[in-house]
């Protein structure tokens, strides 16, 4: 890299050659293709590029640009004096002493006389060099002040009562130094005894210091440097530190919201770890709670809301919705299963789009959302590309129902033998007649190319949500309960509640709908990876599309166990 810099005129930097010369280390270093894509982001960068260009314009410029002189206020003020003495100073002087006195041109006078001396960067004082041969080796730690966090948090060993550094943020202050790691015992804060104090008693110290802050630490025993992870995790729940208690330090803490992809950096404390938001340029990590942590406080929540009567936690009236008008699924399922999952982290990794293998698009969304009417718009609209599996009856065919085209109109027998061979993704029984939807023509679909779209029952996403399928699940959710009314009735929607289609929804039919949107969102929301508000027939399937278009083009995150 240093040939390459030095090829330039006037050693300037070649990011082209860089760049070059990365291409060529590809092929014999030890590296992932996350890291090479991200040397060569930063090298195209255009803010690298601006910086690279005023690097090499003072360069090319600073021989012309030295200072003739680093006392410029000095003689400004020589001049005002001589003015002052004089008997009678004429009108073109009085104006230059009242131009020379104005605060504006002092500061510029003084900034001048600080960069031509090169006085812009910190000075640290000098480090003691007497040391008494009967004391432990120590070391003397110096960093400047600055409005960024220190990066380290300390704690007060339960043991002896000592301060000692508990964690070190990965990118912070602390960290660039080198010179402070776990462990370390803080003896003195800027020459201040800290010893029989309290860990706020040093923080008061540390608030209060100004310029440099110089530290005494007694070595830990060990220094090893800890490498950073690689693990990606999306969040299942938002988190803001400020309103966390027991974080050991707000000003540490990491706020992100649900569906954020979060870069785990350490997971060496159980109950705190050290993360970055995914693609954020600030190098310094944040604390977030662990999985563990945060499991324990969601069952603690749980239980407290179960003892209160509260099922569903974000439902005014805390009362379990009613059952479902009809359902097609497992009927041996129930929602036990859903409610003993604690959705915390899941740990992910991107996808690459599959020429030929294009991943199926689950529709999930209560009854009467408008899920069926979506997936005939998207049918329609290329029905050599798009197809959905035609799924299996054991009723009689209605009239002008045809079969393979409706339904697969197969014997109840035949339908019984499917799911004991476990060969449906979902099945079920409604009014006396048998349902299912076979895995067999689901998976022949995919192998075929097609862009398969499918409307199951939510519970089957514990079936099709597996790397063997590979979905994405878009949830097709209700807006509000006017919005709701006004929308459908101004479309003359049909109720699917009414086996004739012949009227429209009734308000108990809305309400029933939004409150099996409440119970849906609770249990599966985390296996959810786009939410699409039907408020607008026309505007959902534009956004529908724009989401099936990204599924085939773009990398996207997935459960990290689909990738490997």
């Amino acid at each position: 890299m240093t040939a390459v810099m030095a090829s330039g005129d006037s050693g300037s930097l070649s990011l082209g050659g860089l760049l070059s010369s990365l291409e060529k280390a590809r092929v014999h270093l030890d590296s992932d293709e996350e890291d090479f894509g991200f040397l060569a982001d930063l090298l195209k960068s255009r803010e690298l590029q601006a910086l690279v260009h005023v690097h090499n314009k003072i360069n090319r410029t600073r021989k012309n640009c030295q200072p003739l002189m680093s006392n410029a206020e000095d003689i400004g003020i020589s001049i005002m004096r001589e003015i002052h003495y004089r008997t009678i100073p004429s009108a073109d002087a009085i104006e230059l002493f009242a131009i020379l006195q104005s605060p504006h041109l002092q500061g510029v006078l003084q900034a001048h006389d600080s960069i031509a001396a090169k006085d812009f960067v910190p000075h640290l004082p000098e480090i003691p060099t007497e040391v008494d041969e009967d004391e432990e080796t120590v070391k003397i730690v110096q960093l400047v002040k600055s409005n960024e966090p220190m990066g380290a948090t300390i704690k007060q060993d339960e043991k002896t009562g000592a301060i000692v550094i508990a964690r070190i943020m990965h990118g912070g202050a602390a960290d660039r130094s080198g010179l402070i790691h776990v462990g370390d015992e803080v003896q003195e804060v800027n020459n201040l005894n800290v010893l029989g104090k309290t860990p706020n008693d040093v923080l008061k110290i540390l608030m209060q210091a100004q310029g440099t802050i110089t530290f005494k630490l007694l070595p830990a025993g060990s220094a090893a440097y800890l490498r950073e992870s690689k693990v990606r995790v999306r969040a299942h729940f938002n988190y803001d530190p400020k309103d966390d208690k027991h974080i050991p330090c707000k000003e540490a803490g990491l706020p992100f919201k649900k569906s954020d992809i979060l870069h785990i950096v350490t997971q060496e404390d159980p109950y705190w770890w050290q993360a970055r938001r995914e693609g954020d340029r600030n190098m310094r990590a944040g604390l977030i709670p662990s999985r563990q942590l945060q499991e324990r406080r969601i069952l603690a929540h749980r239980q407290e809301q179960a003892a209160n009567g509260c099922i569903l936690p974000k439902s005014p009236s805390c009362r379990p919705s009613p059952k479902i008008k009809k359902i097609i699924y497992d009927a041996s399922e129930s929602e036990d299963f859903d409610r003993e999952e604690v959705a915390t982290y899941e740990e992910v990794a991107r996808l690459y789009p599959r020429p030929g293998l294009p991943r199926p698009v689950v529709l999930i969304g209560p009854p009467g959302v408008g899920r069926n009417e979506l997936k005939r718009r998207l049918l329609a609209l290329d029905p050599d590309k798009f197809r959905t599996p035609v799924p299996m009856t054991s009723r009689p065919p209605r009239p002008g129902e045809v079969n393979n085209r409706d339904y697969q109109f197969v014997s109840r027998e035949e339908l019984e033998e499917e799911a004991a061979n476990g060969t449906l993704v979902e099945h079920g029984e409604f009014k006396g007649h048998l349902y299912g939807t076979s895995s067999i023509t689901l998976k022949s679909m995919i192998n075929a190319g097609y862009v398969v779209i499918v409307t199951p029952h939510y519970q089957a996403l514990k079936y099709l949500r597996t790397a063997e399928f590979k979905p994405y699940v878009i949830y097709v959710k209700p807006p509000t309960l006017a919005v709701l009314k006004e929308t459908r009735e101004a479309a003359h929607a049909r109720s699917t509640f009414d086996e004739n289609n012949s009227r429209g929804f009734t308000e108990d039919e809305f309400k029933d709908m939004l409150k099996a949107d409440a119970r849906i969102e609770f249990h599966y929301s985390h296996w959810f990876d786009e939410v699409i508000v039907n408020d607008d027939l026309s505007s959902a399937f534009e956004l529908l599309v724009a989401a099936v278009n990204r599924v085939e083009t773009e990398p996207l995150w997935v459960p990290a166990s689909w990738v490997q």
